[in-house]
């Protein structure tokens, strides 16, 4: 099959690696395949890894579309402790006494972040607030007023065997923090909780598996291997 022009533009699944911010990713790939235009469809945390999709040329008229479909994550949340970004950017601010706290209790908490929520987003984020991002705010000690925002959380798994970390799967809406899923569930259970890791394994249709590294990407390209990880129009978004 023939490579498609680069103005006709490409969709490309990268598996996006721990620490590299999306933007990374996207200058990363702009240089290695000479692309005019370039964009990602939905920013990951930088302790985050997993899914990103790439638009090129023509196709990044098609971010908001992608964009606006439903994400898969799994991770590790642990109890007992918090950080004011809510997972291991930032240094641990406080620790809570976890005797008496059950699984059963966390099941129960979990149940009532599921579902139609209404979450507000963490301090820690690329959110804007009169016109600057709240995550340049955190990082000067001030505090912003953040509004809520309501989500849709239709899923949400916990395993509880290696308490006091907890093993999560989470299916959400475009919007959603896990972050501020991790912090409320702390608050929830009258404790404290951080995120300690985090990967995006499924956006809409697209799954992880069917992407590539950074490096495998850079490598096709040097081999001019037509359509590296180029999703197939079959494997579209959701209506």
């Amino acid at each position: 099959m023939q490579q498609p022009q680069q103005d006709e533009g490409q969709v490309l699944l990268i598996d996006k690696p721990l620490r590299w911010t999306s933007f990374d990713v996207v200058n990363k790939l702009r240089y290695a395949g000479k692309f005019k235009k370039i964009g990602h469809a939905g920013t990951l945390d930088p302790l985050a890894t997993g899914l990103l999709i790439l638009c090129t040329g023509k196709k990044t008229k098609q971010i908001d579309q992608y964009q606006a479909q439903e994400k898969e994550y799994t991770g590790t949340l642990v109890l007992g402790k918090t950080t004011p970004s809510v997972d291991l950017e930032t240094e641990f601010d406080a620790e809570y006494n976890l005797a008496g706290l059950t699984a059963e209790a966390v099941q129960e908490a979990v149940r009532q972040l599921t579902g139609e929520i209404t979450q507000i987003p963490p301090i820690y984020s690329a959110v804007k607030v009169n016109g600057e991002r709240l995550y340049e705010k955190a990082r000067r000690g001030e505090t912003a007023e953040i509004k809520s925002r309501t989500v849709s959380v239709p899923v949400f798994e916990v395993e509880t065997s290696r308490f006091p970390e907890i093993d999560f799967r989470i299916v959400c809406s475009k919007g959603t923090y896990i972050r501020s899923l991790v912090r409320d569930l702390g608050l929830l259970l009258n404790n404290g909780a951080y995120l300690k890791v985090l990967r995006r394994t499924r956006i809409g249709n697209f799954r992880v598996e069917d992407a590539d590294t950074v490096e495998e990407f850079i490598t096709k390209i040097k081999a001019s291997v037509p359509q590296p990880s180029v999703a197939s129009p079959e494997a579209g978004p959701n209506d």
